[in-house]
């Protein structure tokens, strides 16, 4: 499979915790960030993006990740990939989580592992390796300070276009 940065989109986005539903995904808000989502994915797709890049995170990295899987039978040509920080990720995650993560992760067309072991600053490294190769970031981002901040912020350092939905 051929990658370009040109027609790549990444994703960045809070965990449940900083969501004001927190896990509850049945809540209204959820699904109403989840159906625009869908539509930001939909949107960069028509202006030529093909290729897609997931963190692979607990909440929104999912709710991308989903996206782009259930939009793959409708719109041809997408591939997404799943960009691991390091081995361990979902190892202390409760089970039900573990088995999203990993059903989810078997779905994706390419798994990047950018490092075999943890350390403090693997999360931080996938978030560059998939903005450096992506020129369009969605980002469920309302200012707040964290790893979603550094990414968008790193993102504009770049020059990539910025789609921002508000949580």
């Amino acid at each position: 499979m051929e990658r370009n940065a040109q027609t790549t989109c990444c994703f960045t986005g809070y965990r449940p915790q900083k969501l004001p539903w927190g896990f509850n995904e049945e809540d209204e808000r959820c699904l109403a960030l989840k159906r625009r989502i869908a539509d930001a994915v939909e949107a960069v797709y028509h202006s030529g993006v093909r290729h897609f890049i997931c963190g692979m995170a607990q909440g929104c990295d999912m709710f991308f990740c989903e996206a782009v899987l259930d939009l793959r039978g409708d719109l041809p040509g997408i591939t997404l990939e799943a960009a691991i920080p390091c081995e361990t990720q979902a190892a202390a995650w409760p089970e039900q989580w573990r088995e999203r993560y990993f059903r989810l992760v078997s779905q994706c067309d390419v798994e990047t592992l950018v490092q075999r072991a943890y350390t403090p600053d693997c999360m931080i490294k996938r978030n560059r390796y998939m903005v450096d190769n992506s020129s369009v970031l969605i980002a469920v981002y309302d200012g707040s300070f964290g790893g979603t901040m550094q990414t968008v912020n790193y993102a504009l350092s770049k020059g990539l276009e910025i789609i921002q939905l508000l949580p």
